[in-house]
């Protein structure tokens, strides 16, 4: 492949960094009260499947300060906020589907006030049994859509040229998003019976619409707002649109402003989380250890609604061979609907549920065979012609290039040396060593949805502000836009200003999400910003009296001939503004190339894929059952980079991520449907002291590619990847002092309780 000269885009600090550390950033609950506005509390289930026998609000309706209780029969359009699949009611009615579902809305003059009046509503119910596994929903025939195949080959001849032939279980458990900023909304009317929602939310056109629904609205009479969220990682792609909508009904039935913010307890036991799957497997090898044949079924727990369950398990399909070749391989997957909250997108979005699997049959398959399972992944790392299940062909790919350059910067067999002679002297401290290849491929896997806009506006002193459907939630891609339009058209990034994602101004967007955003609104603001480069140099060659194809625009100076001219930015837009030219563009980006056609289950549904490898290093305390991560080295394919700070902090903060969900974040519920980890106190996510001693990040060199903006990879999603190679390292180490230890079920997370157990028994 030739080599392209890279484009030098100077790196810049987060533009939020400065108002953060000191507290100015705004977020919904900072916003200022308008008079007269009422706050909101939820009326939740407490029961995880049954019906409604009845309701009693006389003595909350009484309550001093309590001004209306919303229910189902104030609603004038649908009682409907299922995305995908129209199956999930705002509030109940009769029938009750998970504990924490909505029933009603409180709105009171204060939010304590409103919270002591849910006190106050005596509800009876006649309870179900509840049914929280996948597989005996699976079993029942309690599926949100049909089951779902990917086929490569044919797996039924492959086998009878195995060699050895494993079989196995791996199931993994949720994740609950816990972002600093609860779900939360605030709406209010203006006039002629519009609606103005500012929301918690990634998906602003989602709100939009599903409000206009609710309201029986058209959606022009309803503007949602976004300036930033406190975190989101999925888990306000789809799950924020209930609590902008419930806030907007609020508003048009008391005429008045209604603000909603979630307690953190409340928001855990409402919103569901990332979706846990059970799942089974077989494996096929030759005698070179080269994967056959692999089949696999992944159970996936949907929860009580579709959300956006469907879309998750066909990610995990797309992801099921992770960074391996596998000519022949049939992966089945069943979205199976039980009593737990609907969950929804996390980080990976199925993709590490289904990559968990195939780690699980090599490890299994590597201890059986008596190999290290880096041999067997090595040996079937993707390369250039080789086709994914669902027929893309793999195209400039990095996974060879990312594990030969770690072995040759970390020295893994130095590293393994080093294990081996600390375990031969340490009796009760043993250490453990994994790899974890990835790959991981970029676009919403829905086509439709890869599409964005961005409207640029040059003010008449030469500053300029850009709209765009990106949502900033804590990834810099603020930051990134702003580094494209300066780049685009040479100008000082102090000239731009970024505003708040707004459906009035840039209307119809996809969810920032998908590892998209800055891609596809990326691209949106190039476009926009080349076209009124474009422009301008028109109008500057017109005053110098000079062909356009000699004008040029380089760090805010007109050149003509590569000679400096007396024409500076200022005096450029000035001119175009006098010549009544037109300094507003609106672009429109779509990604090329991309299909997928769902009656084959075949297509090219990636813009690109993104690569990488990396070593895990634990040490296990064998009396305690405790650990510490030694080092995490990893070589990462960023394409070329366009800010390494940004890219750094989203592979660290994504690894430790993962890191936490194999290993500490055991999301429980009861055979009842209660959510058991409800606190914080009972859901344990990594500090400071968990995370690994060592993070090395190595950014792989290569050209990128042109679907990504100025050729710099996708970075949201990726990093959280390789935290499955924690729990394999974390194995490594519990069988390197137990060696009889194998799990009769490779079980996500591996807890230091799980860990005890596998020392000892």
């Amino acid at each position: 492949m030739k080599k392209r000269k890279a484009t030098h885009i100077p790196t810049m600090k987060n533009i939020d960094s400065h108002s953060h550390v000191r507290g100015e950033s705004i977020y919904v609950d900072d916003i200022p009260e308008r008079q007269g506005t009422l706050h909101a509390a939820v009326l939740m289930a407490s029961i995880a499947h049954g019906k409604i026998v009845s309701i009693n609000y006389t003595k909350a309706q009484k309550k001093e300060g309590v001004v209306r209780i919303i229910t189902s029969k104030d609603i004038p359009g649908e009682n409907q906020i299922g995305g995908i699949i129209p199956d999930e009611p705002l509030f109940a009615i009769n029938d009750i589907h998970f504990q924490g579902q909505p029933i009603a809305l409180v709105l009171a003059t204060t939010e304590s006030i409103a919270r002591e009046a849910l006190h106050d509503i005596n509800i009876s119910y006649k309870e179900r049994p509840a049914i929280v596994d996948p597989i005996e929903a699976f079993k029942k025939g309690h599926l949100h859509i049909p089951s779902r195949t990917f086929k490569l080959g044919n797996t039924t001849n492959a086998w009878k040229k195995c060699t050895h032939i494993i079989e196995g279980k791996a199931d993994t458990d949720g994740q609950e998003h816990l972002y600093l900023e609860t779900q939360g909304a605030y709406a209010y009317p203006v006039e002629n019976g519009h609606i103005t929602i500012t929301s918690s939310t990634q998906g602003p056109t989602a709100l939009q619409r599903t409000a206009a629904k609710v309201l029986d609205i058209p959606m022009h009479k309803i503007e949602v707002d976004v300036r930033r969220l406190g975190g989101g990682f999925g888990g306000k792609e789809d799950q924020a649109t209930a609590w902008g909508v419930m806030a907007a009904l609020g508003a048009t039935v008391c005429k008045c402003p209604v603000k909603l913010i979630l307690h953190r307890m409340d928001d855990m036991k409402m919103t569901g989380k990332r979706n846990p799957y059970r799942s089974t497997y077989k494996i096929g090898l030759d005698k070179q250890l080269n994967i056959l044949a692999y089949e696999a079924d992944f159970y996936q727990n949907a929860g009580a609604a579709a959300d956006l369950s469907p879309a998750i398990l066909e990610r995990t399909l797309f992801h099921c061979n992770n960074a391996y070749y596998i000519p022949h391989v049939t992966a089945r997957a069943h979205s199976c609907i039980t009593n737990i909250p609907p969950n929804t997108a996390f980080r990976g979005f199925g993709g590490p549920q289904g990559m968990f699997v195939i780690e699980a049959a090599i490890a299994k398959a590597a201890r059986q065979l008596g190999v290290k399972s880096r041999d067997i992944q090595k040996q079937n790392l993707l390369e250039n012609g080789h086709v994914f299940p669902y027929g893309q062909k793999v195209e400039e790919c990095q996974a060879k290039p990312t594990w030969s350059a770690l072995e040759k910067k970390q020295s893994l067999k130095k590293i393994q040396n080093n294990i081996d002679q600390y375990n031969a002297t340490e009796k009760h401290y043993k250490k453990g060593l994994a790899l974890m290849p990835i790959c991981f491929g970029i676009s919403f896997t829905n086509t439709p949805m890869n599409h964005a806009r961005a409207l640029v506006h040059i003010y008449q002193d030469g500053s300029i502000g850009i709209s765009t459907a990106a949502v900033e939630m804590g990834q810099g891609v603020n930051t990134k836009m702003v580094q494209v339009a300066a780049k685009t058209l040479s100008v000082d990034a102090a000239r731009i200003k970024i505003e708040s994602t707004n459906t009035t101004r840039v209307a119809n967007t996809s969810p920032s999400a998908a590892s998209s955003t800055a891609d596809l609104n990326g691209k949106a603001v190039e476009m926009a910003c080349q076209a009124l480069r474009t422009r301008l140099l028109n109008v500057a060659a017109k005053s110098l009296a000079a062909k356009p194809a000699t004008v040029t625009l380089q760090e805010e100076v007109v050149y003509t001939n590569n000679k400096k001219t007396k024409i500076h930015w200022e005096d450029l837009v000035q001119l175009a503004f006098l010549a009544r030219v037109s300094l507003t563009e609106n672009a429109h980006y779509a990604t090329p190339k991309i299909h997928f056609d769902k009656s084959k289950e075949k297509g090219h549904p990636f813009a690109y894929h993104v690569y990488g490898t990396a070593a895990f290093v634990v040490t296990v305390d064998c009396i305690r059952g405790t650990y510490e991560f030694d080092a995490v080295d990893v070589v990462h394919d960023f394409g070329t980079s366009m800010n390494r700070i940004i890219d750094l902090g989203q592979m660290e903060g994504g690894l430790v991520q993962g890191i936490g969900w194999m290993t500490m974040e055991e999301l429980l519920y009861n055979k009842d449907g209660r959510l058991l980890s409800n606190a914080l106190s009972t859901y344990k996510i990594p500090d400071i002291y968990s995370v690994p001693k060592e993070i090395n990040v190595t950014f792989l060199n290569t050209d990128g590619n042109d679907m990504a903006i100025f050729r710099s990879k996708a970075v949201g999603e990726p990093p959280l990847l390789y935290g499955i190679g924690a729990y394999f390292a974390l194995l490594d180490a519990i069988q390197q002092f137990n060696p009889a230890f194998e799990p009769e079920i490779y079980h996500a997370p591996l807890t230091p309780e799980k860990v005890l157990m596998g020392l000892y028994g």
